[in-house]
């Protein structure tokens, strides 16, 4: 069998966790298996380096910014084959380029656009582990890039398809897919599978156990895999493509994004094209907006409207600057932030099927005296803004009343 397994910044965290991998990858192919190992950065090392940066500069280069994460991945792969070494498996550490991973020119959020793995192959069979840097690759011009928080997932399940992999297993610090996150719902059950849809939205949600990309690639290219812990022998989560007996549930998951912030736009003008020039500038920043709300606009003289959007608290400086440059272009009376917001989101394939899931949310959140901001929809999710305070008890609150 050919497997690739992910193992994410808490697994290896520090040397002993890094010995610990070593120890499970080496079990796996003394069973005679061939083992690609993607890894990310060992815990808070990016944060550091992001950190370091921003001492020297507030807003560093893009390019400048994916040179010096890249090094995070670097350094943990090579301590991986050193710990592989020692238990005397051969094991050899690639970078990103390395293993043929080629990305579009988007700095910090690249986007893979192929993978030419044939230096893997060729090292597989010589009979070697090999490891490879996730979060990385380099543009044809042969420019380092990154590609975005949660990256190395990416990175596995983009190497799994390539590789045509019999299984794909994505490493954690906690056992799987839970209904919620156990650190903030003690209630929360660990589920056997999940729909890739399902997983799309908590991913993109901010449950933390995936990031949204990979989930989207899985599907594309049906991968299945498998979600587990790196500290234990438990299985895992199965992600999958979607299966009748799903829609019985009609909530699979609750989730808690604490990484967005807000920005209203006061006094824009009511008039065709508006809307439009603010938000393709935002993309054109590669500023990610999710939920978008604009109020209709009432009375004489010039109609105006405010227009609320949310995006990634790491993209709020980028957000503002965008809409800086618009003020006077488009008459724009105030910009007024938020960052101390959180999304509440509830999510199931079974949605579909189910009435009365927006009243009962509703109604939860107004027992628990949470005031909702803003509210967004699809065919198996709700996501609502509140204030952040609120937040892990309103989590709680709506656990309990959808799931137990």
């Amino acid at each position: 069998m050919l497997i690739v397994q992910k193992y994410g910044g808490t697994s290896v965290g520090n040397p002993d966790r890094i010995k610990n991998v070593a120890a499970r990858v080496a079990k796996y192919r003394a069973l005679g298996d061939q083992i690609v190992v993607v890894v990310s950065a060992m815990s808070g090392v990016t944060d550091n380096l992001i950190k370091l940066a921003k001492e020297i500069m507030p807003l560093p280069s893009e390019r400048e910014m994916d040179v010096l994460l890249a090094t995070g991945e670097q350094q943990t792969i090579a301590l991986t084959a050193i710990a592989l070494h020692a238990l005397n498996v051969p094991a050899v550490s690639l970078t990103g380029p390395q293993a043929g991973i080629v990305t579009d020119v988007v700095h910090t959020k690249a986007k893979i656009h192929n993978i030419t793995p044939k230096k893997v192959h060729e090292l597989l069979k010589q009979g070697n582990v090999v490891i490879v840097a996730g979060f990385q690759g380099e543009t044809p011009e042969g420019q380092i890039t990154t590609l975005g928080r949660g990256g190395s997932d990416l990175t596995a399940i983009a190497l799994a398809a390539a590789l045509k992999a019999d299984l794909c297993q994505i490493y954690t610090d906690v056992d799987g897919v839970y209904t919620a996150d156990p650190r903030i719902v003690p209630t929360a059950k660990k589920l056997e599978e999940i729909s890739y849809d399902e997983m799309l939205e908590l991913a993109s949600l901010g449950a933390k156990v995936m990031q949204s990309r990979s989930v989207e690639f899985a599907k594309k290219f049906g991968v299945v895999f498998e979600v587990r812990s790196s500290l234990n022998e438990n299985p895992g989560t199965i992600v999958k493509e979607e299966t009748k007996s799903m829609e019985g549930v009609v909530v699979r998951g609750v989730s808690l994004d604490k990484n967005q912030a807000k920005i209203t736009l006061v006094g824009v003008p009511d008039k065709p094209g508006v809307a439009a020039r603010i938000f393709k500038a935002l993309g054109d920043a590669t500023v990610n907006v999710d939920m978008i709300v604009q109020n209709i606009s009432h009375g004489t003289g010039t109609p105006q409207t405010d227009i609320s959007f949310t995006a990634d608290k790491p993209d709020l400086l980028k957000a503002q600057k965008v809409i800086d440059g618009l003020k006077s272009e488009l008459g724009l009376r105030e910009m007024i932030t938020a960052e101390k917001i959180g999304k509440l989101s509830i999510v199931g394939v079974g949605m579909k099927s189910h009435t009365g899931v927006a009243g009962k949310l509703f109604d939860t959140l107004a027992r628990e005296g949470v005031n909702i901001d803003m509210i967004s929809t699809s065919e198996i999710k709700i996501s609502v803004v509140i204030d952040l305070a609120k937040g892990e008890a309103a989590m709680k609150a709506v656990h309990a009343a959808f799931i137990g």
